[in-house]
């Protein structure tokens, strides 16, 4: 059997790696290095001509740890490669700064984690980039924030923190036949364990690996992951980047020299944009992140179970206006979540608590086994209110766009016993009952 017919589980575990050369060592090591020797002043002339693409330079571009990690996440992401990055918000950035330059526009989805709602409409707006948010379940709102700038369309697969599911094939029909440009995907709270967004017409996919795939909350990561199915070379005038020589790497554009080999796109990101830009990870959290991969699928089955256990126990309490699960009979995308998320909805649960923005703020002051942080994705189940924290860049209207409320708490479930993490929030609710103020 080759590595390409393994199943998800099986991938995990063995996608990329294989016993060192040298030492013969099982587990990857970590290669802390900033750089390598060349084998001959022709070796090294060629690895600045991207003629060799087998050796290894500079960290700051590639490493062996980090190599294996990328070749993993690939595979089970169902993509040709993957160019990791020092953390998530870089991945989101270099992603769309491989493509985009001052005067283009990106069409975003108005229901993802603020943080790069930030990113996008603060700091690229100081790139001369514009963005134009839409409700990601209104396709003609897609349709109609196209422009001839337009070189992108971004969503998550689920909306952090309210849990709708884009549409990702019909999103991806608007990028693809209508707006002429790639959809790029962050798949983080899904995982390629409940979701592969490429097979459903995503061009890039993009990660923190923070979150789920490392699992722990040890380690801050994020990754880009190339389908290679996008054409840059139908209209070479819209995407410059591609057919322009870069200084040092040769006299023809990415495309030209890469395109056959379905690296253009990921290779112009490492050896570019990644490169002068610098959020490289470290071998160590490359390492670390390897140790998460292998226990991805276990991880999440645990994850699901927990949630949908909390989801119940939520739907039935007197001080819960509202509970938001992508599966949940009457939420915004059920059926587009019931299509898509076939082994669960991931560990995502939010819920608007009675009593607004207050009672929210001393509900997470009463959890106690819950942590209150400002993460999602780690074993130990975690709790943050978006209004005051995450989301507190927007105003009022911004957040009720995205379906955010005042007394919205984000619950991201671990894999603990579901009974200790029930009677944790109901300790909590009753805390929030009985405070006088």
């Amino acid at each position: 059997m080759s590595s390409d017919e393994w199943g998800f589980d099986t991938a995990q575990v063995h996608a990329g790696a294989t016993p060192d050369a040298g030492t013969r060592a099982r587990a990857t090591p970590i290669f802390a290095t900033t750089s390598f020797v060349y084998e001959s002043a022709e070796q090294a002339a060629a690895s600045f001509l991207l003629e060799d693409l087998e050796g290894y330079a500079y960290s700051r571009m590639s490493n062996p740890t980090t190599t294996v990690a990328e070749q993993r996440i690939a595979r089970l992401e169902g993509a040709v490669s993957a160019v990791a990055t020092a953390s998530g918000q870089a991945a989101t950035a270099l992603s769309l700064l491989n493509i985009l330059r001052t005067g283009d526009h990106v069409v975003v989805s108005g229901q993802i984690y603020g943080g790069t709602t930030n990113l996008l409409g603060q700091r690229f707006a100081e790139l001369g980039i514009a963005i134009t948010l839409v409700d990601v379940q209104d396709l003609d709102a897609w349709r109609a924030a196209v422009r001839p700038s337009t070189r992108a369309f971004f969503t998550e697969s689920i909306g952090n923190p309210t849990g709708v599911v884009a549409d990702l094939e019909a999103i991806a029909a608007i990028a693809h036949d209508e707006a002429r440009v790639p959809l790029i995907v962050d798949n983080t709270l899904a995982t390629p364990y409940l979701l592969r967004p490429l097979e459903h017409g995503a061009d890039v996919v993009v990660h923190s690996t923070t979150k789920f795939l490392s699992g722990h909350g040890t380690v801050i990561g994020g990754v880009v992951v190339d389908g290679a199915t996008f054409d840059f070379g139908a209209e070479p005038e819209r995407w410059p980047g591609f057919h322009t020589p870069d200084v040092g790497h040769g006299k023809e554009g990415y495309w030209a020299r890469f395109s056959d080999r379905r690296l253009a796109y990921s290779l112009r990101l490492r050896t570019t944009v990644l490169r002068d830009y610098g959020p490289a990870p470290s071998p160590f959290n490359s390492f670390l992140l390897i140790q998460g991969l292998e226990t991805l699928s276990l991880r999440i089955r645990q994850h699901v179970a927990n949630a949908e256990a909390v989801v119940a126990y939520l739907q039935g309490h007197a001080q819960v206006e509202r509970v938001h699960y992508p599966t949940l009979p009457g939420a915004p995308s059920a059926q587009t979540a019931r299509r898509y998320l076939t082994r669960g909805a991931g560990a995502i649960v939010s819920f608007d608590i009675a009593g607004g923005i207050e009672a929210g703020r001393r509900f997470v002051d009463a959890v106690r086994l819950f942590s209150h942080l400002a993460n999602i994705g780690d074993v130990r189940s975690l709790i943050i209110h978006p209004a005051s924290t995450t989301n507190s860049g927007q105003n009022e209207q911004q957040r009720a766009a995205s379906g955010l409320g005042e007394g919205l708490l984000r619950l991201s479930i671990g894999i603990e016993d579901s009974a200790d993490l029930i009677a944790d929030l109901d300790q909590a609710f009753a805390a929030v009952a009985s405070d006088p103020s």
